[in-house]
């Protein structure tokens, strides 16, 4: 992580209070409630559908139960698209799975925890190794799959969490699978905001991914989420990975920079 602990606003691996633990708790317990219901429909269901609906419904019902309020803006996506999308929090997969169905591109370290893989394999998640070089040709033929395979895909180009104070730069390597085969699928750019509660939704620093889960449980007050559906990439603006990526920064960009000043003037 590359923020420092002076810009979040509050300290690292800070412990839940007592009163939290109660919140924690229930939370948890209707998560694994959630997931039992889920997972013997996913697997009734799977014979009866390409694109299976269940780890949608239960995505949702994760971002719920975690305390997420989602509204949307803005154009809403195709069945098939390609979503760019800022990262602030873990909270970003099941509040954008839950509203798109979309599956994600994830680092190959989650794939290392069984039920974690599990649980993503069921969303048809990609696993690519960033960190080897070597395998982006590999890495880009799995996106170039799961595009066919999948109503709708999203990548975090930025590769990590920020605080939301401003963009990370975009890493364009895996945008190579956006050739003239995929030029029928729209790349549309999405703007998670959280509002005033950005830097303590945030998950940076060297905070541990159980402090920040457990802080976030521990929540009384509802998380509010708005995501914004900017409008597909022009054809101009997706003539190589490069392009795509200064095109949807700027998007995001710009969306971030509104939604900020729409804040300040409120």
């Amino acid at each position: 992580m590359s923020e420092t602990a002076s810009t979040r606003g509050h300290p690292r691996g800070r412990n839940v209070a007592p009163l939290g633990w109660p919140i924690v708790v229930a939370r948890i317990a209707s998560m694994l409630a959630a997931l039992a219901i889920c997972v013997p429909l996913h697997y009734l269901l799977a014979p009866l559908t390409a694109r299976n609906p269940v780890p949608r419904w239960f995505l949702r019902a994760l971002a719920a139960i975690a305390g997420v309020r989602i509204r949307t803006v803005g154009e809403r996506p195709a069945h098939r698209a390609f979503f760019l999308a800022n990262h602030v929090s873990w909270l970003d997969i099941p509040a954008l799975a839950g509203t798109t169905g979309c599956a994600f591109v994830a680092h190959d370290g989650l794939a290392a925890i069984g039920p974690l893989r599990w649980l993503c394999g069921l969303n048809d998640t990609v696993f690519i190794a960033r960190h080897d070089r070597r395998s982006i040709a590999t890495q880009v033929e799995q996106v170039r799959a799961a595009l066919r395979e999948t109503g709708a895909l999203t990548i975090f180009p930025e590769g990590t969490t920020s605080s939301g104070a401003a963009l990370l730069p975009f890493k364009s390597s895996l945008l190579s699978a956006l050739d003239a085969d995929a030029d029928h699928i729209p790349v549309q750019p999405v703007l998670l905001d959280y509002g005033d509660e950005t830097r303590e939704i945030a998950w940076v620093d060297e905070e541990p991914g159980l402090d920040n889960a457990l802080r976030i449980l521990a929540r009384r007050r509802p998380i509010r989420l708005v995501i914004t559906f900017l409008p597909p990439l022009a054809d101009s603006e997706r003539t190589d990975r490069k392009t795509i990526a200064a095109a949807a920064r700027q998007a995001i960009d710009g969306a971030q920079a509104s939604a900020k000043g729409n804040t300040k003037s409120h």
